[in-house]
């Protein structure tokens, strides 16, 4: 195969079956896996200087990457057909963290505020969930990663805290959309009516808050690092 060389240093590199993607400072070279002819350069970026990139492991092949350097904008770029299909604005501050879930169909943000992570609908950008990571004023999230079945979202941060995250069925989802149903069935569900009803009636800032999720389930680590990583997987029992 040969071997490449860059203009700047090698920040981050990802694969899936089709493709290698090769993220610089300022540029983004993607490479057919098998031959690695290069396919195209996203050039001329905002600086990245952490290579903040996820790439898709299903055959959509989505590509995302930061687009500014003063605020959380992110491109959704179709790395088969080469070209950029949505553009997000998913924080008001940088990007920290991003993540794509198996399918390639969810992608979790974090700015560096690192207070809320917020997760979006692919192709369309539709934000779907926003999560409240915890207490702490500020935070630097390391990293995020989905559950192989998209049932869970996890977060690691400088806190030395895991935080779990547990993602609605696509039926619920669509139970969430209608306060008719929400109202009608028990409860809980009145009470999610009542909360998201009550949202309206308050300052922008507080309804926000009040509809942010908070974790099911935390962890700590027992040693403080610069950098920690997280993965989720499904145990045979």
């Amino acid at each position: 195969m040969g071997i490449y060389s860059y203009s700047n240093n090698i920040l981050a590199v990802k694969l899936n079956l089709s493709l290698v993607v090769v993220t610089l400072e300022e540029s983004i070279h993607v490479h057919n896996i098998r031959t690695m002819k290069e396919l195209y350069t996203v050039k001329n970026m905002a600086r990245n200087p952490h290579g903040l990139v996820t790439l898709s492991s299903s055959d959509a092949s989505f590509l995302i990457y930061p687009t500014s350097s003063t605020s959380g904008q992110v491109d959704v770029f179709d790395a088969v057909n080469l070209r950029v299909v949505q553009s997000i604005t998913a924080h008001d501050s940088p990007l920290a963290a991003i993540s794509l879930n198996s399918n390639g169909d969810l992608l979790a943000t974090a700015s560096n505020k690192g207070t809320v992570i917020r997760v979006f609908s692919l192709p369309s950008g539709d934000r779907l969930f926003e999560f409240c990571r915890g207490i702490t004023r500020c935070a630097k999230i390391h990293s995020l990663a989905f559950s192989l079945d998209s049932s869970y979202l996890c977060s690691s941060s400088n806190t030395q805290t895991v935080h779990i995250f547990k993602l609605p069925s696509v039926n619920v989802r669509k139970q969430y959309a209608s306060e008719e149903n929400a109202a009608s069935n028990g409860y809980t569900a009145w009470m999610d009516y009542f909360s998201r009803a009550a949202a309206h009636y308050l300052p922008s800032q507080m309804s926000k808050i009040l509809q942010r999720e908070s974790s099911f389930a935390t962890a700590r680590l027992p040693i403080r690092s610069s950098f920690s990583a997280i993965a989720l997987t499904k145990l045979k029992v």
